[in-house]
């Protein structure tokens, strides 16, 4: 178990780069930030020559490649970080110098347990792509075939290891302060944020993910998956067919081929809405470097390293919230909140529905283009806090990959709308799943269930929780800091402390 000084001080040494870029300026000044991470952010500071503006996704590119993970992370939590800084780490680069290919080719034999040449006819030296994980190399087969190899970075997986270990010991220290940083759920962004990595440094994960895309997409034939060639891939290596298309991020291009974007864009929402609402499994990196326009308007997509999981109860909630937001049914929407457990029972449905009104109703009617995603997070977030929702991580990673599809179809078709593009689909998703059978087949399964456990949940309830009577629940309490008289000296050996650490970061780490 690694020591809570290491952890301190790998913080300092991160705290130190991240002052450099002025990207402590936030924490320091949010009155929701808990004093103890307020007065560290001081002490990695000290001394350090801070810029107007914050340069956050600069400072964790300078930190190394499991701080651009996390920042990309992060990304999707302006409740957590900040709008600012949201924004800001959206332009985070994944991308590293790479790893000479001699390097590479003994990772390759020693993964695979033989020369490369008895796999490939020849693999490029010069990767097409370098990221912190890992980097792309061009090759062809012993049997012709044209494809790309992904292979991991030597040692990332114990890099990894020891900067997530720290990030779990920090956030354990900041949710038990209480408060906001409670309700934020810190621990679990992080473990979410572990769970993505573990993945990400299986590359036989990240294949059996496309794998599984693969096949739950058959129904749409606009949509392709590579194939993976599974006698070419490994935990450290994979092996894929290779993409000959043109990346959606380059328009011009598309058009001079002579593409049809329009058709491109909702390719790519009807997609995303198949994967995310119907399959409840969906790509959760669908930014414009991963997705190829193919001959025939066809889409592909690349890089399956993270990858979204939504179990079917939640995804009957998210299309009839959808659906609600679409119709402008907004008690709807609000009466699926209170079932689905997000927002406290103390708070009043209708409070609710009115609150969800005035972050929908501006946006009804408008095409992508005319829209403020930015406003209506802020707004959202906003609600959440409101209405002491805690986060939902699963509903966290779709709202990212969400943001995502919407900016990339509305490059494509500035004047998309993604409300009516979406109201068909969820529309003919809604009456299948939630029509008369499906919701009377159910019925009857969730009541056999509820039956076998009848007897044991009747002594349950009767042992543990009395009659509650007619009184509606209480509401939480504000949590208040109880102050300790006595012990002054404790506070100045602390205060002593700081100030040393403080030197020593400015003398070391400068």
């Amino acid at each position: 178990m690694t020591a809570p000084v290491v952890h301190l001080w790998r913080l300092l040494k991160w705290g130190r780069t991240l002052a450099r870029h002025g990207a402590l300026r936030g924490i320091e000044r949010d009155r929701n930030t808990p004093r103890p991470v307020r007065r560290l952010a001081r002490i990695a500071r000290f001394g350090a020559r801070v810029p107007e503006v914050p340069r956050y996704a600069d400072a964790l590119q300078a930190i190394g490649p499991a701080a651009i993970k996390l920042g990309q992370t992060l990304a999707t939590r302006p409740d957590l970080i900040g709008e600012a800084a949201a924004h800001d780490l959206l332009r985070l680069q994944d991308a590293l110098p790479p790893v000479p290919f001699a390097v590479i080719r003994a990772a390759m034999e020693n993964s695979f347990g033989r020369p490369i040449e008895e796999l490939f006819q020849s693999v490029e030296e010069t990767p097409i792509g370098a990221a912190s994980i890992a980097q792309v190399h061009r090759a062809i087969t012993t049997d012709g075939r044209q494809v790309a190899v992904k292979v991991l970075r030597p040692g990332i997986e114990a890099e990894f290891a020891r900067a997530i270990d720290t990030y779990e010991w920090a956030a354990a220290q900041v949710e038990g302060m209480g408060g906001e940083a409670s309700r934020l759920r810190p621990r679990l962004v992080i473990e979410t944020f572990k769970r993505w990595t573990a993945r990400e440094l299986d590359l036989r994960r990240e294949a059996a993910s496309a794998s599984e895309l693969a096949e739950s997409m058959e129904a749409e034939p606009d949509f392709t998956v590579p194939a993976i060639d599974w006698q070419r891939s490994t935990g450290k290596v994979m092996t894929l067919e290779w993409i000959n298309g043109i990346k959606l991020s380059d328009r011009d291009a598309l058009i001079a081929a002579g593409h049809d974007t329009e058709k491109l864009a909702h390719t790519l929402v009807r997609a995303f809405l198949r994967q995310a609402i119907s399959e409840g499994f969906f790509h959760a990196d669908m930014h414009q470097g991963n997705l190829f326009a193919l001959p025939g308007d066809r889409i592909a997509a690349i890089d399956f390293g993270i990858m979204g999981r939504i179990d079917r109860r939640a995804r009957v909630w998210l299309a009839e919230i959808l659906y609600g937001l679409i119709t402008g049914n907004y008690r709807r929407v609000a009466e699926i909140h209170f079932e689905a457990g997000y927002v406290p029972a103390h708070h009043n449905v209708a409070e609710f529905a009115t609150a969800l009104r005035a972050v929908g109703e501006p946006m009804r009617g408008l095409a992508v283009k005319d829209m403020s995603v930015g406003m209506m997070l802020d707004s959202l977030f906003n609600i959440t806090r409101d209405f002491d929702m805690q986060t939902q991580p699963h509903l966290l990673l779709l709202q990212k990959t969400m943001v995502m599809v919407e900016g990339v179809a509305t490059r494509l078709h500035p004047d998309i709308n993604l409300w009516d593009s979406a109201a068909p689909f969820v529309r003919e998703w809604i009456r299948t799943e939630l029509g008369p059978e499906a919701f009377l087949a159910d019925r009857i399964s969730e009541d056999l269930k509820t039956l076998a456990r009848l007897p044991k949940l009747i002594r349950n309830i009767e042992r543990h929780f009395p009659d509650p009577g007619g009184a509606p629940p209480a509401p939480p309490l504000r949590e208040i800091e109880v102050v300790r008289v006595g012990g002054g000296w404790r506070y100045v050996l602390v205060a002593l402390l700081a100030g040393g650490a403080g030197v020593a970061a400015t003398l070391l780490l400068a």
